[in-house]
């Protein structure tokens, strides 16, 4: 069926039960087909609902949605806690007992009460498309018949809020924000370890999706997401303990080998060993953390904390480390399957870096350093002592994070001054914006609107990069300005050291053909995108070395995926589809979260300040800028969440599994 026989959605009402309409009617893309060879029959969601089956019952619909939103009222506020419960069993006496209209009045009554007097986005929306049900389809409220009470159709609901579905980790941040304002603050470290296991790391260096989602954005800035599971985490890892994770009592015979250590491939063996799997762990450098570790500078991330997170945790937990052992050049994934691992995550990252394509370009060249490279370099100084020495006047080219890291890291280093090249504007530049206006307070000259044509090369040394000053274009199709070179603009820039910090590559010489593995023209891994498989059967890839140079938190995604997939694949020998995961795509697809038609009027609150160093002094040394909340802070910065959850209830013609977001 191409149309909903009734509902509303977003105000508008369908009503196609006595005339179907004469061209097909698409009010949600995808959902009557959500679940493939299983029809939807119904849909509830805070915009409205529709009905896809004439036959199904409304009232038995409306009481899984209730029954599920009961479950998740935070119990703060009593128009929700109350009402939420009170639907639910109103619903219950109507559907079961064969009680009639009186009741529904009832209903519609609290239903209103619930929307229109609730706190927190959960209370405002769960009721709403019940209250419009019973207003516009009363009589589509029916008690079940015996029969129906004999069936067992599909049910399942979904929670989730817009902080977050454009997570890529779908960790629950109103409910660890929930954790932190009751004081339960192991609660809500454990919320995210549900996800991945470096909260602290995450809690630094994130690049907050959720806080873009955030609706108090557009009111008084966002809810500081990142700054709250720093905070959490912190608490945790106070006084230099570890992360107070039982040792999994499980034990399980099959082996499975992870091929990098950085955070996709830490949070896949997390996973994996919290099952009982036994995880060996082979990285090519000389300690976990991959870029997060050799990529992020101290100033950012200590290392310490990284490492509680990541090695120290994961021995915890009774995986093994088989360090500068790098897949290709020390070993081969036919060597894994000789030595019985039954199952291979491939996460060895985008650890190589690009060139700018530009005239003498050579990167032999003295005073010349590609961003991976130079931070790598800087890493070694740092945490080892190797020495590395820079001075005079530097360039780097770039408007990334990498780029933010290098500028940052050169300053520190000793360098006279430090120079940023970026071919367009401030505000196009990709990094975060918090790393931008960091690199301001430490005396970082940036050059937007100019970009590098050729390098200055003498006696086999760089002594300065040629620029063109570059002008924007007017708006193309989609309202983006590029930009192109002005004529007879070009000039030298004289400099000791040129770092290009353009982006990074995968290491095409890891895979052989052989392997089996197939590689897109990037040289990435192509995986199946729902169950990160490869072409090689038992061989699952994410992180960098499939997304390309993305981000940490697009990396952790990829672990826990990567995880429940092999681990079904390990337990079953197949690998299924999860209806939450359908949900997702589902909302994804449609912009279902995208706040239309929500009103939220947030009572202003000032967001918190995280402490840092002065810029004079932090420019002198690697100790961490950024310094955690205090307890104080923390809760009054809690208090500004909205609660933003919205749950969607699908109803189908075969019993599904129930889930939370991300299962």
């Amino acid at each position: 069926m191409t149309y909903p026989v009734y509902g509303i959605w977003d105000g508008k009402r369908y009503d196609y039960r006595r005339k179907a309409p004469k061209d097909p009617v698409t009010v949600v893309k995808g959902l009557e087909t959500l679940i493939p060879d299983n029809p939807t029959s119904g849909f509830i969601a805070d915009r409205g609902f529709l009905v896809f089956d004439g036959k199904a019952n409304l009232a038995q619909m409306f009481l899984q949605h209730m029954t599920r939103a009961a479950q998740e009222s935070c119990g703060r506020c009593t128009p929700c806690r109350v009402g939420t419960q009170r639907l639910r069993d109103l619903l219950h006496q109507f559907a079961y007992d064969e009680t009639r209209g009186e009741v529904l009045a009832e209903i519609e009554l609290l239903a209103q009460q619930v929307t229109e007097t609730s706190l927190c986005g959960m209370g405002q929306t769960c009721a709403k498309a019940l209250w419009q049900a019973l207003r516009e389809f009363r009589d589509e409220f029916r008690p079940l018949t015996v029969a129906q009470c004999a069936q067992t159709p599909g049910s399942f609901s979904y929670t989730t809020a817009p902080c977050i579905e454009v997570c890529p980790s779908k960790v629950d941040v109103p409910k660890y924000i929930d954790g932190v304002k009751g004081g339960k603050f192991d609660y809500a470290l454990g919320v995210v370890l549900e996800k991945y296991s470096m909260a602290a790391t995450c809690g630094r260096v994130c690049v907050r999706f959720c806080e873009d989602a955030c609706r108090r954005k557009a009111v008084d800035g966002p809810v500081g997401i990142r700054m709250l599971k720093r905070y959490a985490a912190d608490v945790a890892l106070s006084g230099g303990k570890a992360l107070d994770i039982p040792v999994p009592t499980l034990k399980r015979e099959q082996r499975v080998a992870v091929i990098g250590a950085g955070p996709a491939g830490i949070t896949c063996a997390y996973k994996l060993l919290l099952d009982g799997f036994q995880v060996d762990l082979y990285d090519a450098q000389k300690s976990a953390g991959g870029m997060a570790s050799v990529g992020i500078p101290s100033y950012r991330l200590p290392k310490d904390v990284l490492k509680a997170e990541t090695e120290t945790l994961i021995r915890h937990l009774g995986g093994r480390f088989f360090f500068d052992k790098a897949l290709g050049r020390d070993f081969t994934l036919d060597d894994l399957t000789a030595q019985g691992y039954q199952a291979v995550f491939l996460g060895y990252g985008a650890s190589q870096g690009t060139l700018l394509g530009v005239k003498n370009e050579d990167p032999t060249l003295e005073g010349y350093e590609s961003g991976v490279d130079f931070l790598l370099k800087v890493h070694k100084y740092v945490e080892f002592g190797l020495p590395y020495e820079v001075t005079g006047d530097v360039v780097v080219v770039g408007g990334g994070n990498v780029a933010m890291d290098c500028v940052r890291s050169a300053k520190r280093m000793g360098a006279r001054s430090v120079h940023l090249v970026y071919r367009r504007t401030v505000d196009d530049m990709p990094a975060d914006r918090e790393e931008i206006v960091a690199s301001g307070h430490e005396a970082i000259h940036f050059h937007c609107l100019q970009n590098p044509s050729s390098l200055v090369v003498q006696d086999g040394r760089v002594t300065g990069v040629e620029l063109v000053t570059m002008r924007q274009t007017e708006l193309d199709a989609r309202g983006r300005r590029s930009v192109e070179p002005v004529p007879g603009s070009e000039h030298i820039m004289h400099c000791d050291l040129v770092i290009a910090a353009i982006g990074q590559q995968v290491d095409k010489s890891v895979l052989r053909p052989e392997d089996g593995i197939t590689l897109d023209k990037w040289h990435c891994i192509t995986v199946n995108p729902d169950t990160l498989e490869t072409s090689r059967k038992g061989v699952f890839a994410g992180g960098d070395c499939v997304l390309g140079p993305l981000t940490l938190v697009n990396a952790l995604d990829h672990g826990d995926r990567a995880a429940a997939s092999i681990r079904e694949y390990l337990l079953t020998g197949s690998i299924t589809i999860k209806p939450a995961a359908r949900m997702q795509q589902l909302l994804a697809a449609n912009k279902l979260l995208s706040g239309e038609g929500v009103d939220v009027a947030p009572i202003p609150r000032e967001r918190a300040h995280v402490p840092e160093q002065a810029a004079e002094v932090r420019v002198r040394n690697f100790k961490e800028v950024d310094g955690c909340l205090s307890k104080e802070a923390a809760y009054e910065e809690a208090k500004r969440c909205l609660r933003c959850y919205r749950v969607y209830s699908l109803s189908t013609a075969r019993p599904l599994a129930s889930a939370r977001a991300g299962q």
